[in-house]
């Protein structure tokens, strides 16, 4: 396969035996998010890796959904795709920083996550991140998780703890 170069990343990875993504979807914006994901399934085709996708209420749902997902190894990665826009309460603020947070964390227990989750002040914003021919924030998700899979199948992946469990007793 041919490795793919959009302007402002490196080369796409190229992959022997397809990836299998799934990409997790808060519709809260809903013409937004339809544009994030025409750009995340034009790039996981272009990759030909294949994509499965679902939706969650909210942005703060996409960890706990992508974890349980985790759970049963049918993915190679994950792609979160949702719009954050401010309002007039501190609600965003917590929304963009839990939702990160969340991902994050299961980041640096050895899931390959492509953040997608747009944070924008307003509908102009979100248009040009998330239009595929503009932005294309959604098709940048995917590279990002692409890039984390090739890294993984590189060093090994073996998704744990990140830095606590539970003591039985």
């Amino acid at each position: 396969m041919v490795a793919a170069q959009s302007e402002d990343s490196v080369s796409l990875p190229e992959f022997t035996d397809p990836p299998r993504l799934l990409v997790v979807v808060a519709p809260f914006v809903k013409s937004i998010t339809d544009l994030l994901v025409s750009g995340a399934c034009a790039r996981i085709q272009h990759i030909g890796g294949t994509g499965s996708t679902i939706e969650v209420p909210g942005a703060l749902e996409i960890a706990p959904a992508i974890r349980f997902a985790a759970n049963t190894d049918k993915f190679d990665g994950f792609v979160a795709l949702g719009c954050v826009m401010r309002g007039d309460t501190t609600h965003y603020e917590t929304v963009c920083q839990e939702s990160a947070r969340g991902l994050t964390l299961l980041g640096l227990s050895g899931l390959c996550i492509g953040n997608g989750i747009l944070t924008v002040e307003n509908m102009e914003q979100a248009v040009v991140r998330a239009d595929p021919e503009q932005q294309d924030k959604g098709g940048g998700a995917v590279a990002a998780a692409m890039h984390l899979v090739a890294l993984s199948r590189k060093f090994g992946s073996s998704a744990g703890s990140v830095g606590f469990e539970l003591m039985n007793g």
